[in-house]
């Protein structure tokens, strides 16, 4: 284990050091059993025509990212589906100014490097080939390319993402972003939130397995800290000794986009209430054995579970193509087109 993990990092270091060892985009592998029945106006070849080159320019940059920095693939993934679960995937929680979804406690510490990063993806996409690719799409982009970077130790699938979203005018509602599932939520709620946006049960387990690549403040688990357990204790242990400590959501490979993460729920080894239940709920536990069992069916899952969130349009597919900034609509006054960083 000690060994595989430092040559990743070998593996990682050469790359940023010597980009002409950066692989070159793989070539799309859609899948045969994949979600066919699209949301209304997506396609899984939306820009060919307006933007050819799209997919080339996204992949670079996110993955000279990732590369640099394997938090940028949480960031990212983090920022996709606090996008996605309120009204869908329409880019609302990267507006700023009033009302902004940014200021709602739910998403604080959104990775504000991985916020500007869609900003500067943006600005090439839309240098390259004019306003026509919506925010939203190059949000669910990158989140696609940064988890096959963080799982380049694997075979791992490349598949299309269905496109063709529209920029919302508006944030959401707070009500809706405070449905968000909450760290300490029991199966039950879980199980209910997603039932509510179409998912299913090995849905929220699948998109959980996210937490592979994630970290965590302290302030987020300390529920977890009474619990007669090993690990509650030294989770417990951890915070005590250094409050800002960031704690590794998956305990035996952070950096890795893999199935340990299910591994880890099985041993009792869950950071967060609302993954640990997974492992001990019926309507869920089937599906955490199952792919703590098989790499290959949690990398196809995964795959499957993102495309289906990635369609939720409680809405309708209805904004606008951001042209400015992806941090404002194209009516407000632009102050903040230098970037998410200068407007913080």
């Amino acid at each position: 284990m000690a060994s595989s993990r430092a040559i990743l990092a070998l593996c990682l270091l050469a790359t940023v050091l010597c980009p002409a060892l950066s692989r070159p985009r793989p070539l799309p592998n859609l899948p045969v059993n994949g979600p066919r029945n699209l949301a209304n106006g997506l396609s899984y070849d939306f820009h060919a025509d307006s933007c050819p080159d799209l997919v080339d320019i996204v992949w670079p940059i996110v993955e000279s990212a990732v590369l640099g920095e394997i938090a940028i693939a949480a960031g990212l993934l983090r920022i996709f589906f606090h996008d996605c679960f309120p009204q869908g995937c329409d880019a609302s929680v990267l507006l700023t100014g009033a009302n902004s979804e940014l200021d709602l406690p739910p998403n604080l510490t959104l990775q504000t490097r991985a916020l500007q990063l869609i900003e500067d993806v943006r600005v090439k996409v839309h240098a390259a080939c004019g306003a026509t690719v919506s925010c939203a799409d190059i949000l669910t982009l990158a989140t696609r390319d940064a988890v096959f970077v963080a799982g380049q130790s694997e075979v791992f699938y490349f598949y299309e993402m269905p496109l063709g979203r529209f920029d919302s005018l508006a944030p959401a509602n707070s009500a809706d972003v405070f449905a968000l599932p909450r760290s300490d939520a029991n199966a039950s709620v879980l199980l209910d939130s997603f039932k509510t946006r179409n998912l299913e049960p090995i849905d929220l387990v699948a998109l959980s397995g996210a937490h592979t690549v994630g970290k965590a403040s302290c302030g987020n688990f300390n529920n977890r800290f009474s619990e007669d357990s090993d690990f509650a204790r030294k989770l417990a242990a951890n915070c005590s000794s250094d409050v800002n400590r960031l704690q590794d959501l998956d305990v035996t490979t952070p950096i890795v986009f893999d199935n340990k993460y299910f591994s880890n729920l099985l041993e009792g080894k869950g950071v967060f209430t609302s993954d640990q239940v997974l492992a001990s709920d019926g309507r869920t536990q089937w599906a955490v054995q199952g792919l703590a069992q098989n790499k290959w069916w949690f990398y196809s899952q995964f795959r499957d579970s993102l495309i289906k969130l990635s369609q939720f349009q409680p809405n309708g597919n209805v904004g606008e193509i951001r042209s400015k900034s992806c941090f404002t609509t194209n009516g407000q006054s632009s102050l903040l087109e230098e970037g998410f960083a200068a407007s913080a």
